[in-house]
């Protein structure tokens, strides 16, 4: 049994409870405006700028946002394809790699992630929003935001129609008329005090798209084709995310500025402001992404709650957090959570496709793996070692191992995190895979 599916859908609109078959509405067009849609976000420019700051040069910035950004995008439309394939949310379909049971632990982690990235992203539109207006409105674009992206995880597959007929024209507007401004101006150098390396500012790249891995099945799973799923993830959001992390690196040279204040930056060109309204309000989508994965990694748990209420819930909930906290000290731990999934589907795709050949049992009675938790885990210990990061009461750990493993030797700079732990991660997937299989094929 490879589907959790058991009884026909009654309309074209997203499944209430896990149970239930999934329509298959979205063809290739969809899915790429859907994925180009979550690609165009605020935190484009941030990143961007950061990785402008890693490097230290404009065209090494460029190319470690190409090469990133194309390493995110291969996971992203292999993990989109699990969904198309089994027609379970992304989490359920990790019942096939972990088991039942084992699937537990990574949808945990996802629902944290998820409501931390809503918050943030909620916090973000609510900021760019007072940056256009006034501080005193704050709450106001808070509680907007918080109620669209709520409404719009309640009705998905309509949500996406929408993106496709409206939004995606406007964001492609505002999009090419602030690289033409951005563009206009002079380049300066860039500042050599934060720089980190080349590879560190790819890993940085590629996490930013590979954090939308997680989510991926929850859309895919209403794909007609596994071709269509995969390359209207991967194009649809790769190009989105090397343009946008590509206007920040290049902001960064040109209107001298730094991620802190890209945004302000891009607000004070001339009718920047009108621009940025335009991507604030396809900002929402990102939250909305948020909200509705939470859902369905909630699903994975509780699936026969109508999920329309779980979407509420986890939308007072992000837009509660939102109004009272600042999240800033936040990010370095979503960070590291997010680090948690570039092995996880590393092993999911090596074994998905080389292991199992594409056939997964994602039912309540998926046996529980061993193998794949295993090379789960040795990527991940492969990506901490490579990069430990700064989270307190974490990276000194791993710095400390790093430093006895390899002599109190720097790690070498062409060595990257995101790649090595991909490598090691498939590798070991698939080795640990056959020794499994090898008494059976006896």
């Amino acid at each position: 049994m490879t589907s959790t599916a058991v009884r026909p859908a009654k309309n074209t609109e997203a499944p209430l409870v896990l149970t239930t078959d999934v329509p298959r509405t979205l063809g290739f067009f969809d899915q790429f405006t859907l994925w180009g849609n979550f690609g165009i976000s605020l935190f484009g420019p941030v990143t961007g700028a950061l990785v402008a700051a890693y490097t230290g040069s404009l065209w090494q910035g460029l190319l470690a946002v190409v090469v990133g950004c194309g390493i995110g995008a291969l996971v992203l439309g292999g993990a989109a394809v699990f969904g198309s394939q089994t027609g379970a949310p992304a989490m359920a379909s990790l019942r096939g790699l972990f088991g039942r049971r084992g699937s537990i632990a990574p949808t945990i982690l996802n629902i944290a992630q998820n409501v931390g990235w809503a918050t943030m992203e909620i916090i973000v539109i609510s900021q760019a929003a007072v940056a256009v207006t006034s501080e005193r409105w704050r709450w106001v674009f808070v509680v907007l935001a918080g109620i669209i992206a709520t409404t719009m995880a309640i009705r998905p597959l309509g949500s996406v129609k929408i993106l496709r007929k409206f939004m995606v024209w406007l964001v492609l507007i505002a999009s090419v008329y602030l690289f033409v401004q951005v563009l206009s101006k002079p380049v300066h150098g860039l500042p050599q005090d934060g720089v980190f390396g080349f590879w560190p500012a790819v890993d940085l790249a590629a996490a930013g798209v590979v954090s939308f891995a997680p989510l991926a099945a929850d859309y895919t799973r209403h794909s007609r084709t596994n071709k269509a799923a995969f390359a209207g993830s991967s194009l649809g959001y790769g190009l989105a995310a090397i343009g946008y992390y590509a206007l920040g690196v290049v902001a960064v040279a040109t209107l001298q500025t730094n991620s802190d204040d890209v945004i302000t930056a891009l607000v004070t060109l001339p009718a920047g402001a009108i621009a940025l309204l335009v991507l604030l309000v396809d900002e929402v989508d990102e939250a909305y992404a948020n909200v509705y994965s939470t859902t369905m990694a909630a699903h994975n748990l509780i699936g026969h709650i109508d999920r329309r209420w779980i979407s509420v819930a986890i939308g007072v909930i992000a837009t509660g957090i939102a109004l009272m906290v600042d999240l800033g000290n936040y990010t370095q731990f979503l960070y590291l959570i997010g680090s948690v999934f570039i092995p996880l589907f590393a092993v999911a795709i090596a074994d998905f496709f080389v292991v199992s050949k594409m056939k997964w049992d994602v039912s309540d009675t998926a046996r529980f793996r061993w193998q794949p938790t295993v090379a789960w885990l040795i990527g991940f210990v492969a990506y901490q070692l490579v990069n430990p990061g700064t989270v307190k009461g974490w990276s000194p750990f791993w710095t400390n191992l790093q430093q006895w493993l390899f002599n109190n030797h720097p790690v070498p700079s062409w060595l990257g995190a995101t790649y090595t732990s991909i490598v090691v991660s498939m590798v070991a997937a698939v080795l640990l895979g056959r020794v499994n299989r090898r008494p059976l094929d006896n």
